[in-house]
């Protein structure tokens, strides 16, 4: 949906072009302290300096907010959570499969309803406009139903989401268990309605390796072949019962990253969660093929599945992402996630700075997604997906900014003490979604 006019963002701007490389990596980032975005048809029109832009401007009605002092940052990005999780979320359990059965998997049966799937998708998407997030990657449960109750509430919020029917046709209730024949035809129905329908991309979503069969994981692969420009997205290496059941399901394989391998199921658009348990094989595997490690640092914290080597894997030439993994993760927001992901990066003394930080959850997640051409930056042409942040939300924050002396400074306190009341503002393809 267009703009109504022409917006114009004034505020203090921040976007990245790469990586940084340390504090003093100042080629990887663009800041602008008195700056400004032209907004038109959901578009970003130009950047730059507020002066430089407002004169770029459109002759007639330009609608002008200015958000100094606040920071201005692409909309946060998160790359794996389960949109049926949303009342799982503080559930007290032992470790993963514990968790999925006592409580998981009882609240996804509920999702074959499609009045409670509407439901807990308005609440769903109110929480990751409050949190800053305007683009993740979920699963849905087995049915349809909850596929089409996520994706059409995205589109009735103009966001640009990820996401898919989650395959499972073994070791879960009969409630939730598909075929690996159904799973692949409504999969190929969902993708067929909902791929590239306003700003929706479909993964394909088999669970895991251990709720689903050799046929289903098959059907998985083949549905990845007949459309190579969606995602797919699965879990691996997350618990140590957790391998050692997929070792006895697929005796065959090298490795649990060799199950996922047989069928196809690889590739630079592979998103494969957690990877805390990683073999050298599996490493060169994921290198080879492109494949994303996705970090979920709150929920490998909460269910005690272990700590994940950032440093290990990138330097083994894999891609990265970091994302809240609701509800075994513990908190919507990307700056509470980015906190608890330092901390796990430091008891492994891997220095985790600030600017890598905001970088990680804008371009560096988009770039996870291959969509840096549409979200991720501030960069002209990019859809016009913007968070505004107030490193001054709280009494806490506020102290702490009266000795505030550098951006990586104010970023790390953002990160620290931020939740949703660090959120001045969230503007998705330009228009507000969350009152000032």
């Amino acid at each position: 949906m267009p703009n109504r006019s022409p917006l114009l963002l004034r505020g203090r701007l921040l976007s990245f072009d790469a990586a940084p490389a340390g504090a003093e990596d100042t080629d990887a980032y663009v800041y602008e302290e008195d700056g400004a975005l032209l907004v038109i048809d959901g578009k970003i029109a130009a950047r730059g300096r507020y002066e430089t832009v407002r004169d770029k401007a459109p002759d007639g009605k330009v609608e002008e907010v200015d958000h100094r002092p606040h920071l201005l940052l692409p909309g946060f990005i998160d790359t794996h959570l389960h949109f049926p999780q949303v009342q799982v979320i503080a559930s007290w359990a032992d470790q993963l499969l514990d968790w999925l059965n006592d409580y998981t998997f009882p609240a996804e049966q509920r999702f074959a309803d499609k009045h409670h799937g509407d439901r807990i998708a308005g609440a769903f998407y109110d929480l990751l406009l409050s949190h800053g997030t305007t683009t993740a990657v979920a699963y849905c449960s087995s049915h349809p139903a909850s596929v089409d109750a996520y994706f059409e509430e995205a589109d009735r919020r103009r966001m640009l989401m990820l996401g898919g029917k989650t395959m499972m046709d073994r070791n879960a209730p009969p409630a939730l268990c598909d075929t690996a024949q159904n799973s692949y035809d409504d999969s190929k129905a969902l993708l067929q309605k909902w791929h590239g329908r306003g700003r929706a991309h479909y993964a394909v979503t088999p669970r895991f390796a251990i709720t689903s069969t050799p046929a289903q994981l098959e059907a998985a692969g083949a549905l990845l072949k007949e459309h190579p420009a969606c995602h797919l997205q699965t879990h691996i290496n997350e618990n140590h019962n957790e391998i050692a059941l997929t070792k006895e399901l697929y005796p065959d394989a090298a490795h649990y990253l060799d199950v996922y391998e047989s069928f196809g199921l690889l590739g630079p658009k592979t998103l494969l969660g957690h990877c805390i348990h990683m073999t050298g094989h599996e490493m060169q595997r994921m290198r080879e093929t492109g494949s994303v490690a996705v970090f979920c640092p709150t929920s490998n914290l909460f269910l005690g599945s272990g700590l994940f080597d950032k440093a290990g894997l990138e330097s083994a030439g894999i891609r990265t992402s970091i994302a809240t993994d609701i509800g075994g993760g513990t908190s919507y927001s990307m700056l509470r996630t980015l906190d608890e992901g330092y901390k796990v990066l430091q008891l492994q003394r891997q220095r985790l700075h600030p600017l890598t930080c905001f970088y990680w959850i804008t371009r560096g997640n988009a770039e996870a997604l291959s969509l840096t051409d549409r979200i991720g930056t501030l960069d002209e042409g990019s859809d016009a997906d913007v968070v505004v942040l107030n490193a001054r939300a709280t009494r806490p924050m506020a102290l702490r900014m009266e000795t505030v002396e550098s951006l990586a400074e104010e970023l790390f306190v953002l990160q620290t003490l931020g939740d949703d009341r660090a959120i001045a503002e969230t503007y998705v393809a330009g228009i507000a979604s969350k009152p000032v």
